[in-house]
């Protein structure tokens, strides 16, 4: 008997899973974009752990404080509490660009510490963004990766697995992808 680690769905935050009006600071302006909530109850149905994986520089350039953050936060997890999903792990990276850290996506620092912390079998699991650098995170980390484009990313060239215009879309991704059994062998 084989015992497989669990899967999950790492979702970026700004721009992906909330509207990003940049460095954000204020609860208040937290909102869940289009089909979010939707596609992640499906999703949790499924038995996918949600892991939250956002880089937030403004901490490390001074731009807003670990409190202002951490009550964007707590804001994040009412709005998704309020349409019935609750996030299984959440990671933030305070680091500024020049601080070279691990946990800054491109690098898979957070997934790894997700990883470990839950049990989550990385190759089973998915990366959900709208970005590069998520992307690249996933990549690191052996994931399969979602390029969400719904977020209003101006991306045009990234190394995703597959690319989604909606978060419908994307769940019907995930679901395709990952059916009963491993992503990747």
């Amino acid at each position: 008997m084989t015992t497989e680690g669990r899967q999950a769905v790492f979702l970026d935050r700004d721009g992906t899973l909330i509207s990003d009006p940049g460095y954000l600071r204020d609860p208040v302006q937290v909102e869940l974009l289009p089909g979010a909530a939707a596609a992640l109850t499906a999703l949790a149905q499924r038995g996918y752990l949600l892991v939250l994986v956002s880089n937030q520089s403004g901490i490390g350039r001074g731009l807003i404080t670990a409190q202002e953050a951490h009550s964007v936060h707590r804001r994040v997890v009412a709005v998704l509490a309020q349409a019935g999903i609750a996030l299984d792990a959440a990671y933030y990276c305070p680091h500024a660009p020049d601080d070279a850290c691990s946990c800054r996506k491109p690098r898979a620092g957070l997934l790894f510490d997700a990883a470990r912390e839950h049990g989550i079998d990385l190759h089973r699991s998915i990366m959900i963004g709208n970005s590069p650098s998520d992307v690249g995170a996933g990549k690191e980390a052996g994931t399969f990766t979602i390029f969400l484009r719904d977020g209003g990313s101006t991306a045009n060239q990234v190394d995703a697995d597959a690319v989604a215009s909606s978060w419908d879309e994307a769940r019907e991704i995930v679901i395709a992808a990952t059916g009963d059994r491993a992503l990747r062998s």
